[in-house]
C-alpha cells in the first residue's frame, strides 16, 4: 500500500501474522513469475523483475521461494492466463484508491473488489476517476538507524537524480522519476546505504486527512484489499491525522 505512511505500512507488513505474510510471499512470487515470463530472468535488462526482486528483499522473502518463482516464469505454463488490470474507487471521506490487479478471472475479481468497497464504506469507480491524482515515482526508504546524516544523504541522492528527500520520525523518504531508479539505487549501494524499501510506485499529488472512525474504516478497507489474492498493490491518498 502506498499513500498515508509508507514506513508505517512497511512496519505493519513486517509485523504481520503468518497468514498475511504468506499472502505477501505469494503475491510477490507471482509478480516475479510474470516478470520473468515477459522479460526474461536477467534483472539487468528486465526492470519489472528488478523491482519485484527489490520488493522480495524488502519483505524478507526466502531465496528458495524467489528461485521457484523464477523457474516457474522460465518453464511452467502457470501464469499465462493472468490478466493485468487497474481498478479505481473511493474510500471513506472521499479518499482515492487505486488497485493493481493480477487475475485469472476478471468477473470474480470485479465482484470481490466491489463487495469490499461497499462493505467498508467506499465504492468502486469508473476507469480514470482517481488515477489523475497519482504520479508514478521511484521511492526509497532509508532508516535513520542505518544512516542518519541527512545532508550527506541529500547530496548523494540529488546527484544521482532524485527530486526530493523528506525526513520523517524514523526514516528518510527519497523520491524521483521512475527512470532515475537505477541511478539512485546504485548511488546508495556504492555508499553502503541499505534501504528498507525501494520501489516504483504510485504517489498521490495531495493527501486527504482522516481521523477517528473514518480513519479506522479506511484502514480496515486497505487491509481487506491487501488481503485479497488478486490485488497486487493498493495505492491511496489517505493520511491519518495526528
Amino acid at each position: 500500500m502506498s499513500g498515508h505512511s509508507k514506513w508505517a505500512n512497511i512496519k505493519r507488513k513486517k509485523g504481520a501474522n503468518d497468514a498475511i505474510r504468506g499472502k505477501i510471499t505469494t503475491k510477490i512470487g507471482r509478480e516475479i513469475t510474470i516478470a520473468v515470463r515477459m522479460g526474461g530472468a536477467d534483472p539487468t535488462g528486465n526492470m519489472r523483475l528488478k523491482l519485484a526482486l527489490s520488493k522480495a528483499k524488502s519483505n524478507n522473502i526466502p531465496k528458495d521461494n524467489i528461485k521457484r518463482a523464477i523457474q516457474k516464469g522460465l518453464g511452467a505454463s502457470e501464469g499465462e492466463n493472468y490478466e493485468e488490470l487497474t481498478y479505481e474507487g473511493y474510500g471513506p471521506g472521499g479518499t482515492a484508491v487505486m488497485l493493481d490487479i493480477l487475475t485469472d478471472n476478471r468477473n470474480r475479481t470485479a465482484a470481490d473488489v466491489r463487495h469490499l468497497f461497499s462493505k467498508y464504506g467506499g465504492n468502486l469507480g469508473q476507469d480514470g476517476c482517481v488515477g489523475w491524482m497519482f504520479k508514478k515515482k521511484a521511492v526509497f526508504i532509508v532508516e535513520k538507524e542505518v544512516f542518519d546524516d541527512e545532508d550527506a544523504l541529500m547530496e548523494i541522492v540529488l546527484e544521482a537524480g532524485a527530486d526530493d528527500i523528506k525526513s520523517e520520525d524514523e526514516v528518510f523518504e527519497i523520491t524521483g522519476e521512475p527512470d532515475a531508479f537505477n541511478d539512485i539505487e546504485t548511488a546508495l549501494g556504492e555508499k553502503g546505504i541499505e534501504t528498507a524499501s525501494a520501489e516504483v510506485t504510485m504517489v498521490p499529488d495531495t493527501t486527504v486527512s482522516l481521523s477517528g472512525k473514518d480513519a479506522e474504516k479506511m484502514q480496515t478497507l486497505i487491509d481487506a484489499l491487501d488481503e485479497n489474492d488478486d490485488i497486487q498493490n493498493v495505492y491511496t491518498n489517505f493520511e491519518e491525522a495526528e
